[in-house]
């Protein structure tokens, strides 16, 4: 019986024509809770960053790709970024070529310049404006994740300058850079030992490449309509797109409500 469900926002619970959660999928969610599950977001988000759930109830969040999981206002992990890895990224920058880059420590989130990529960025997901903060300042920092704006066909040659961190997309302009061994399915890891649950009580829902090891992970991995090929390969069940109620059709198909 499933017991806990995690859910990505952008693309899954929120559509990306409205900006909004479908009145269908929040419908969904409540059903859910009124059950006794146990409903998680699992995002890349910052917490001052998820503005868009208006009054949805959560017991927990993984957020920034699993690199700061929370419930209440409790810690249950936390990894940051190794300094040397943040110390060759504004190398890279100011040896090679300057990249837009969003520095997210556990409290703020701060942009390294003003630029066209940012910009239609936090239009898109309808972010706050950022402090504008030089990179070095961030060289004795904790940095648990860089949003950096570089084409997927530079991805390799960029993270060859960060070692001991991964990358991953959600949107195909920026890629999310967290620590190795980091990611959403290790929040899953970490919300399941705090609460007792057994993978096979889990289910997983997403969108995104950033998503994928939570839905390889848990018990069963949904992927959205809107999803990309990759995403749909590694998912146990295909539903329909966030604007065709697909969080509902999936719980629906599952019997979880």
């Amino acid at each position: 019986m499933i017991k806990a469900i995690f859910l990505d926002i952008d693309g899954t619970m929120v559509s990306f024509n409205t900006h909004r959660v479908p009145d269908n999928t929040k419908k969904a969610l409540q059903e859910v809770r009124d059950c006794g599950i146990k409903v998680f977001v699992a995002t890349g988000r910052h917490s001052s960053d998820i503005n868009n759930l208006e009054d949805l109830e959560f017991d927990g969040y993984i957020t920034l790709n699993g690199a700061y999981c929370r419930v209440g206002d409790q810690a249950v992990f936390k990894k940051h970024i190794p300094h040397e890895d943040v110390e060759a990224f504004v190398r890279y920058e100011e040896e090679i070529e300057p990249i837009p880059c969003f520095f997210v420590e556990a409290d703020r989130v701060s942009a390294n310049m003003v630029s066209e990529q940012i910009t239609r960025m936090m239009e898109l997901v309808h972010f706050t404006p950022r402090p504008i903060v030089p990179s070095r300042k961030f060289l004795d920092k904790e940095v648990f994740q860089l949003t950096a704006f570089f084409p997927i066909e530079r991805e390799h040659e960029i993270m060859k300058y960060l070692p001991e961190c991964v990358a991953t997309r959600w949107y195909p302009t920026f890629a999310d850079i967290v620590a190795r061994d980091v990611d959403k399915s290790v929040g899953l890891e970490k919300i399941k030992e705090y609460f007792g649950f057994n993978l096979d009580e889990m289910m997983a829902i997403g969108d995104g490449g950033n998503d994928i090891s939570m839905i390889k992970h848990a018990g069963i991995g949904i992927a959205m309509g809107n999803a990309n090929a990759e995403v749909k390969q590694a998912a146990d069940y295909i539903t329909t797109s966030v604007d065709d109620d697909g969080v509902g059709n999936a719980l629906r198909h599952f019997g979880v409500i």
